[in-house]
């Protein structure tokens, strides 16, 4: 299936650099689409901006390049010809394996998005897209797991404690798996408990981008209460019409 990619590279990508992966070296990144002009002009795109990239055509493909080479992110499409997007980002966090993975997809209804989410998907970008949002959020994925310049003290609310520079999270003491989004999404309420936060705050915080039609920040704070027992609500508390609290008392 054929989504266009409406920009070409020279003039949808103004930066000529990519951060780097928590290593120093320029971050490597997996493009996993079944359609060969979508992989070529975002490879373009991409190696213009500093990455390092690697492609795939079909899901048993990618699993394959995976167990070569760990990626830094993986950029995958829903729609692939053997298996799709989702059980490859399934069979990914079953091996353990926490790099950001960002969905591109023609589909765009909610219930989708909220499948890719719920099977430990970072981002959900639909076709057809500009590249400097796919370069833009890329970048924002990658932020997040880069290495930390200085440590920072474990964050601590109510049952749950938050381990910045070791990336764990405990809930009554129990550890306790996050994706990378998730991760950052709890960080960012720890820091501001007490505090109520607007759903355009989380997102431009998290997400580095405004997308209040996609019910993203509420479909994550739903999966992360799920995992952190939190299901009455008692930490993580939704202030109606406006966004989310996070406090102990």
């Amino acid at each position: 299936m054929t989504h266009p990619v409406p920009n070409s590279p020279t003039t949808a990508v103004s930066s000529p650099s990519s951060p780097p992966a928590p290593s120093g070296a320029a971050a490597h990144l997996l493009v996993v689409d079944d359609d060969v002009g979508v992989r070529d002009v975002l490879t373009m795109a991409l190696e213009l901006l500093g990455f390092e990239v690697t492609c795939a055509a079909t899901g048993h493909q990618a699993l394959r390049l995976v167990t070569r080479r760990v990626p830094d992110l993986v950029l995958l499409d829903v729609n692939l010809p053997d298996v799709d997007g989702f059980e490859v980002c399934r069979t990914l966090r079953e091996r353990d394996l926490t790099m950001p993975v960002l969905f591109l997809s023609g589909r765009s209804a909610v219930d989708d998005r909220v499948r890719g989410l719920d099977l430990g998907g970072d981002d959900f970008l639909i076709k057809p897209f500009e590249l400097k949002e796919v370069a833009a959020r890329i970048r924002a994925l990658l932020r997040r797991t880069a290495e930390p310049p200085m440590r920072r003290r474990r964050l601590s609310v109510g049952h749950v404690q938050l381990d910045p520079d070791a990336h764990q999270v405990w809930a009554a003491g129990q550890p306790v798996r996050l994706t990378p989004t998730e991760f950052a999404l709890l960080r960012y309420l720890m820091e501001n408990s007490g505090r109520v936060l607007t759903r355009s705050q989380i997102q431009e915080r998290v997400w580095n981008h405004r997308d209040e039609s996609s019910g993203i920040v509420d479909t994550c704070v739903y999966y992360l209460r799920r995992k952190l027992g939190d299901q009455g609500q008692s930490l993580i508390r939704t202030v109606r019409g406006v966004g989310y609290r996070l406090s102990a008392a």
